[in-house]
């Protein structure tokens, strides 16, 4: 099978190239599946060069999320057939032809998706949830400001934060962003992240700030949305792709009465397996119910991976990148 194999974590993904490999054996408790589509998450180009903080042994296979048919069933597992349309979130392993997975790390794919979109789907608005509702338990009318908000994850915080019946301020770098992003999820206000957005935020929420921030960049974002969040806000750390960790002075959110939250979705449903299940269902219903979508910016063929991990580099993308295997 064709898969973006991993061999040596060097810069600029030399380390990873198209391989022809086995097709692998679903082992107790595993399904395999015929991968249709993978996207492309930023966790996906640091991993090729060692800088995220899973690291899996080498050789090892690219790839978080996936969609497609379960192929084969390893011994034990029930609930799944042969043919099933499927998407699911696995720590690596989604851009091969096929893939084997954990059982429990599938969900029936969305019949209103296609296959490009319940690929792009499963971990970004997972962790939109567990970020939004159980982190910051976002309430109906709240102001949300999302950084990042082209991104895959970002938009799906827009769109999930709308749903939910809150208010949102989505931040974006370029004009381009800002007009594509209002023209997808019409957010309550489009602005631009230079130094300064504070004041928009501001003049939006009529002095209050931001009850709830939503944060994949970090670096100066981060140090200005400490600035503009509201007395008893929530400051949501979700990654750091500007790539500077940025640090705060406990006077900070004590003076301003504000919590910092560290979110990481997949821990918190193994740390938490029963809520990690309610996560997923409460997902999938929204989905189904039509309430929420993701956005496919490209589809391109895996021999092309590098074309698709450039796009997300040069933050030119709008939603997400989908590799076909």
């Amino acid at each position: 099978m064709r898969a973006l194999q991993v061999r040596e974590l060097l810069p600029d993904h030399r380390g990873a190239a198209l391989a022809d490999l086995p097709v692998p054996e679903p082992g107790p408790g595993e399904v395999r599946v015929r991968v249709r589509a993978a996207s492309v998450n930023f966790p996906d180009l640091l991993m090729t060069r060692g800088d995220y903080q899973l690291k899996p042994e080498l050789p090892f296979v690219s790839g978080l999320e996936f969609a497609g048919e379960v192929d084969a069933l390893g011994e034990g597992v029930t609930g799944w057939q042969v043919g099933d349309a499927v998407a699911g979130g696995n720590r690596f392993g989604a851009m091969a032809e096929y893939c084997a997975v954990p059982a429990t790390s599938l969900r029936a794919k969305p019949e209103r998706l296609s296959w490009e979109e319940a690929a792009a789907y499963p971990v970004a608005y997972l962790t939109a949830y567990v970020a939004l509702v159980r982190c910051a338990r976002i309430e109906p009318g709240e102001w949300v400001l999302v950084h990042g908000a082209a991104g895959g994850v970002g938009l799906a915080a827009i769109d999930l934060a709308k749903a939910l019946g809150a208010r949102v301020i989505a931040v974006a770098s370029s004009a381009g962003k800002r007009d594509a992003i209002a023209r997808l999820y019409a957010p309550d206000a489009v602005i631009d992240g230079a130094p300064g957005f504070r004041e928009a935020v501001k003049e939006l929420t009529r002095g209050a700030g931001a009850d709830v921030i939503f944060d994949p960049v970090g670096g100066d974002l981060f140090d200005e949305s400490t600035r503009c969040i509201a007395f008893g806000g929530r400051l949501l750390v979700v990654g750091f792709a500007s790539g500077r960790i940025p640090e705060i002075s406990a006077n900070m959110p004590l003076i301003k009465g504000f919590s910092v939250v560290g979110v990481r979705a997949g821990e918190y449903g193994r740390r938490f397996p029963a809520r990690g299940v309610e996560n997923v269902a409460a997902v999938d219903t929204l989905v189904a119910e039509g309430k929420i979508r993701p956005h496919v910016h490209a589809t391109l063929d895996l021999a092309d991976w590098r074309q698709g991990f450039a796009m997300l580099e040069r933050r030119e993308v709008v939603g997400k990148v989908v590799l076909r295997p």
